[in-house]
C-alpha cells in the first residue's frame, strides 16, 4: 500500500488505511511521518535455540551430525556459560534483524524464562523434555521445569518440546502430547532431521546408536517403533494436533499426505540445512501440496547468527521464480501459525509489533531481500525498542 499508514493504540492496530484519510480521522494521536520507508510485520522466527548464541558454528565439527551432537554436547559440558545472558544476546540479536516473536526452544528454561519475560522480544518458549535409556529418569525430573509458567508474561509464553526421536522415547511423546492438550499449549519437537532417525527408530542400531555408545549412556530396554520418524508421529496423534515439527528434511510422498491431512506446521532452517551440506529440502513441494511451512534460525552452533532476513534471502536467492511475497509468509503469516500466535500481518485487532526499513523503488519485499537491508526501527506492542547494538 503506497502512503499508507497504521494506527495503534494499547499494543494492538486499530486500523489500516491512506495516510491522508487516516491524519484526518486521528488528528489527536501522535503522528510518526517516515518518507522512503517500508512499513512490514515484524518478523517471526518459529524456530531457535537463544541459549546457544554464544557458540560459533565455526568452531564445531560437522561433517556428520552425530560429529556435531558431540562436539556440542562437549562444548555445553565445558561450563562457564551464563544460558539467561546467551538467550537475552540472542534475543537482542533477533530484534536487531527486524524479528519480534521467537519460537525458543530452551534446556534451560528456568534460567531462560527468567531474563526473557520482559523482553525485547515476544517469546514462545518451548521447554525442552529428553532422556533415554540411562538419562529416562531426566526426562521425568525434566518436565516440571518445561511446563513451569511461573515466568510467563506479556511477552512470554510457555510451550513444551520433546527434543526428537533420538532422545524422547514413545512413552515420553506420547506424555508431552497429552499434557499439552489438556494445557492448550504449543508443542514442538525436532523430527525427522535426519535419515538415520529411521534405523533407530525401528532397530535402534546405526550412527544415532553409536552415539549413545559413545558417550556410554545406553541401556535396554527401550521401546522401538517398527517405522519412520513421520510414521510414529501419525501413529500417536503429533500430526492431528497443531505440533511444530523443526526441520523434516528426510520424508517420503507418502509422508507428505500425511502432513497435508494433519494440523501440523514445519520449520525449515535453509543455512543450517546449507551448514550440514543436506540434500535439497522438501519446502517448495510442501507449501504445493498446503502443508503450513515457516522460517527458523535454528541456533548460533549451525547457522552464523540470527538473521532470519539472511534465512529468507538465502530461499530467494535459491529459488527466484517463487514469488516474494510467499517467501515473506514464511517469516510472518506461516511462522505465526506454526507457533501459534497471533502477529504476522499488519492487521486492525492486531499485536502492533511493525518494522520499519529505507527503501527506495515500488517493490520493497524484493528490495530489501536482494539489498541486504536491516530495519532502522522496530515496534513491538506499540512501543519502539531502542536500537539493539550487539553486546
Amino acid at each position: 500500500m503506497r502512503d499508507g499508514a497504521v494506527v495503534f493504540e494499547g499494543g494492538r492496530v486499530a486500523e489500516v488505511g491512506n495516510a491522508a484519510d487516516i491524519r484526518r480521522r486521528h488528528a489527536q494521536a501522535h503522528h510518526i511521518h517516515l518518507v522512503n520507508r517500508a512499513i512490514v510485520p515484524g518478523l517471526i522466527n518459529a524456530h531457535a535455540h537463544l541459549e546457544l548464541s554464544h557458540l560459533r558454528a565455526e568452531d564445531l565439527p560437522h561433517d556428520t551430525f552425530v560429529q556435531w551432537v558431540v562436539g556440542l554436547r562437549a562444548m555445553m559440558r565445558g561450563g562457564g556459560v551464563d544460558p539467561a545472558a546467551s538467550a537475552l544476546e540472542g534475543a537482542r540479536q533477533s530484534v536487531r534483524f527486524g524479528v519480534t516473536h521467537i519460537g525458543d526452544i530452551s534446556r534451560s528454561c528456568r534460567a531462560t524464562r527468567g531474563a526473557l519475560r520482559q523482553g525485547p522480544a515476544r517469546i514462545t518458549s518451548f521447554g525442552e523434555a529428553l532422556g533415554l535409556a540411562r538419562l529416562r529418569p531426566n526426562f521425568e525430573d525434566g518436565l516440571p521445569g518445561a511446563l513451569d509458567d511461573s515466568s510467563q508474561s506479556d511477552l512470554l509464553r510457555i510451550g513444551l518440546s520433546p527434543h526428537s526421536p533420538y532422545t524422547v522415547d514413545l512413552a515420553g511423546y506420547r506424555q508431552c502430547l497429552e499434557l499439552s492438550r489438556e494445557r492448550g499449549i504449543p508443542l514442538a519437537t525436532h523430527l525427522a532431521e535426519v535419515p538415520q532417525e529411521r534405523e533407530f527408530l525401528i532397530e535402534q542400531s546405526g550412527p544415532l546408536r553409536g552415539l549413545w555408545d559413545q558417550i556410554g549412556l545406553w541401556s535396554d530396554p527401550v521401546e522401538t517403533f517398527k517405522g519412520s520418524p513421520l510414521e510414529m508421529a501419525r501413529a500417536i496423534g503429533l500430526l492431528e494436533y497443531p505440533t511444530l515439527l523443526a526441520h523434516v528434511n528426510d520424508c517420503t510422498e507418502e509422508e507428505l499426505a500425511w502432513l497435508k491431512q494433519g494440523n501440523a506446521s514445519v520449520v525449515y532452517c535453509p543455512r543450517t540445512h546449507a551448514y550440514f551440506n543436506r540434500p535439497a529440502h522438501p519446502w517448495r513441494r510442501m507449501m504445493e501440496l498446503g502443508i503450513n511451512v515457516a522460517a527458523g534460525t535454528d541456533s548460533c552452533a549451525s547457522s552464523p547468527d540470527l538473521n532470519l532476513l539472511a534465512e529468507l534471502r538465502l530461499l530467494h536467492q535459491q529459488s527466484p521464480d517463487v514469488p516474494v511475497k510467499r517467501i515473506w509468509h514464511m517469516g510472518t503469516i506461516n511462522a505465526a501459525r506454526a507457533l501459534r500466535c497471533d502477529g504476522g500481518q499488519i492487521a486492525p485487532g492486531g499485536p502492533a509489533d511493525l518494522v520499519a526499513f529505507n527503501v527506495q523503488g515500488d517493490d520493497p519485499l524484493t528490495e530489501i531481500l536482494e539489498n541486504n537491508l536491516i530495519p532502522n526501527r522496530v515496534w513491538i506492542g506499540g512501543t519502539i525498542i531502542p536500537p539493539q547494538s550487539p553486546q
